[in-house]
């Protein structure tokens, strides 16, 4: 075992017992991103003369002011800007764009002690669920090099699971930090809409988007999110309500808990052995204490249209700012204005990109805002509704992450069942504006299964509590991806 596949209590216990100094767990991830990267490729930056200069300042600081995640390596998200640090969203946009300024996010795990081992791969703007639509590399599954990490944060999550790092950053605009954890066999969070800030993070859709962390454990991950969330005057859409701390509730008692399961959760589209690893969690729940009943989200089945028209709409705004004028890539040979903002923009951005911004710009347009953006909008307050009913009785909502496990690079998904059922799964909780957590419940061909724990507005807490209780009565959590074995 590698110390970067240790959880953040078994590396504090070896530092703190001076068993290992901050710069030889620095050392040890730099190691495996070079030794592993080759054929991960989840890495776009890495930040070594940084990294090893911050751990030979963080070992000199006294004992009594060490946190729970101090010295620990991160990696960030590629959109999430970085002082001094290219910040490219994997796009051609931004290739050789360098931030003036650390987001609020990065901000928080510098003052945790954190090192921030570089800049992870993802797909473009965030538009995408296979890491495959970035302008620079494909990046690949840890337990299967031939099938994708899932996205748009799947740079993120391979680092992880392959052991490069122990914490990396993402962000869920539909499901791209849960799916991509699925795939993955990690653990993923969406936090509640403002629970963390959005500052510094390159928008993709601004009503949707959350940073959130991906972890080898449900502990880890409780730790972290508990270090980059919390009210921030520079984003108004965060909140101020307290941050509870989150691995203070991780006790393993899951008696009276009530869990609800939808019955579009494990309905049509989804794979036989995706629904047998979630019954057999539930089956392990139950024998913690907790009881489950099936359950129905009637407007979950407009969710994906809905989620379409809302977040290409959001994106057609937020990505015109990229015209070639102020920053971001800017043709050769222009000779007028015209030319330049119509080159820069069918240059630099990609396919998936450029395909978006055409939806949304349709969705606001004049003649059909109404029928497209309003009432997506009409819809997208059902669909809450319809949580904040089942909330009225039932602690949390359990069902899988994704509709199957990872497929092939290459490959698409031509089914439209599966399609929508991989949609159902994951974009009503954005919409809703509510937390969601995957951790791993199963392999199916060698791949991981991820089941999915959805909680009430800011109650993060409960989902921790018995997502760390089913993990600590499994052993998928332990189970590690043959890429990364043997690199002592």
């Amino acid at each position: 075992m590698t110390l970067t596949t240790k959880t953040a209590t078994e590396l504090q216990k070896l530092l703190h017992n001076r068993e290992v100094s901050v710069k030889e767990v620095t050392e040890d991830a730099l190691k495996q991103v070079a030794k592993l990267d080759g054929q991960v490729q989840a890495f776009l930056t890495v930040t070594e003369e940084a990294a090893l200069s911050k751990a030979e300042q963080l070992d000199n600081a006294p004992m009594e002011n060490r946190g729970p995640l101090f010295g620990l390596p991160i990696g960030i998200k590629d959109n999430i800007v970085t002082k001094g640090v290219t910040t490219t969203c994997a796009s051609k946009m931004l290739e050789n764009f360098v931030p003036v300024y650390d987001a609020t996010v990065v901000e928080k795990i510098n003052d945790a002690g954190m090192i921030s081992i570089g800049k992870l791969n993802m797909d473009e703007f965030a538009m995408g669920s296979t890491t495959e639509r970035s302008a620079f590399k494909t990046t690949r599954n840890p337990w299967n090099l031939e099938t994708v990490p899932g996205g748009s944060s799947g740079g993120s999550a391979a680092a992880v699971a392959a052991g490069e790092i122990p914490f990396a950053l993402g962000t869920d605009t539909g499901g791209s930090v849960r799916q991509p954890a699925a795939f993955c066999g990690i653990v993923g969070m969406k936090p509640t809409y403002g629970r963390v800030s959005r500052h510094g993070l390159v928008a993709f859709a601004s009503s949707l988007d959350q940073i959130g962390p991906l972890t080898r454990t449900v502990e880890d991950n409780a730790l972290l999110l508990q270090a980059i969330a919390g009210i921030d005057r520079h984003d108004s859409s965060s909140s101020d309500k307290a941050v509870e701390n989150y691995s203070a509730g991780l006790t393993g008692d899951l008696k009276g808990m009530k869990i609800a399961v939808p019955k579009e959760y494990l309905g049509e589209g989804v794979a036989e052995d995706v629904k047998a690893a979630v019954r057999k969690a539930l089956n392990v729940m139950e024998s913690l204490g907790a009881t489950w009943e099936e359950v129905t989200l009637p407007h979950s089945k407009y969710a994906s249209p809905t989620y379409y028209a809302i977040a290409t709409a959001e994106a057609s705004s937020n990505l015109a700012r990229f015209d070639g004028i102020r920053y971001g890539y800017r043709p050769e040979g222009v000779t007028n204005l015209d030319e330049i903002y119509t080159r820069s923009r069918a240059e630099g951005f990609g396919e998936e990109v450029k395909k978006r911004i055409l939806y949304g710009t349709y969705a606001l347009s004049a003649d059909h805002h109404e029928d497209l953006y309003v009432k997506a909008q009409k819809v997208r307050a059902l669909i809450a509704q319809d949580f904040a009913t089942l909330f009225d009785k039932y602690d949390l909502i359990v069902g899988p992450t994704s509709a199957t496990t990872a497929y092939k690079i290459g490959g698409v998904v031509h089914d439209p069942i599966t399609l929508y059922a991989n949609d159902l799964l994951t974009v009503p909780v954005n919409l809703a504006g509510i937390p969601a957590l995957s951790v791993p419940c199963g392999f199916a061909d060698g791949l991981p299964i991820g089941l999915q724990f959805i909680g009430n507005h800011f109650d993060e807490m409960t989902i921790y509590k018995a997502a760390h209780a089913y993990e600590q009565a499994t052993d998928f959590h332990k189970q590690t991806p043959s890429i990364g074995e043997g690199n002592e």
